[in-house]
């Protein structure tokens, strides 16, 4: 890894684009703590799954408008009664004028449930298993969503993190630039190497700042013209 320059210059160039530190300070995403995200019910992190799938390659503001509807269409997201939705089920989600007919992001919210269902036999709640993940090696749960989950690769498991509350960074075409920039990556990152570059200048970062990923990544990101 090349030699980073210290998070307190980045910052000092956001905030200086920002309306000056204290003004930075304030948009700045705090993350859930561990406890917090372990209280989180496991159907508020399917539905956040399934909200996270539908918005990709969606006009958000239409989802936003049919959250109800999806609420109501899946059982309130319970992962237990999603995991069992039967073939007539799925047909008749496929005609439901609720919810965005899209087969492959329906079919998605049942395997993500089953993905859940599992999680909380293990750890016993699918909850604690995202608690309990290590802030260090969040490109690793990335990669674990990647593989294990459905349609949540990429920018879709990254957001659905982030609006869950994990403390995590977000890969946006602003934060990939400061990270050429700072010649972490020479592009944007798709390879495992990559993302363990990405993950150790965070990390160095972090431990340099005492700030969460999420302050990094927001620094980052405003830090571009």
């Amino acid at each position: 890894m090349p030699e980073l320059r210290p998070f307190a210059e980045i910052f000092a160039i956001a905030a200086g684009r920002k309306g000056g530190a204290a003004a930075f300070e304030r948009t700045l995403p705090d993350p859930k703590t561990p406890a917090e995200l372990a209280a989180i019910p496991d159907h508020r992190w399917l539905a956040a799954m399934g909200r996270a799938v539908f918005n990709a390659g969606f006009n958000w503001k239409v989802i936003e408008a049919k959250w109800p509807g999806f609420e109501a269409a899946f059982h309130g997201f319970d992962p237990g009664r999603c995991a069992l939705i039967s073939d007539g089920e799925f047909d008749a989600l496929m005609q439901d004028r609720r919810i965005v007919r899209n087969g492959a992001k329906i079919r998605s919210v049942i395997e993500n449930a089953a993905l859940l269902t599992g999680l909380a036999r293990e750890h016993g709640s699918a909850a604690r298993f995202f608690a309990e993940w290590p802030t260090e090696d969040y490109a690793g749960l990335l990669a674990f969503l990647k593989k294990r989950a459905s349609h949540l690769g990429g920018a879709a498991a990254q957001y659905f993190l982030r609006f869950s509350g994990v403390d995590s960074f977000v890969l946006s075409q602003d934060v990939i630039r400061a990270l050429i920039r700072e010649g972490v990556v020479d592009k944007a990152p798709g390879s495992q190497r990559d993302l363990a570059a990405v993950q150790a200048a965070f990390n160095a970062w972090r431990s340099e700042s005492g700030r969460p990923l999420n302050h990094i990544s927001r620094t980052l990101a405003c830090s571009v013209e």
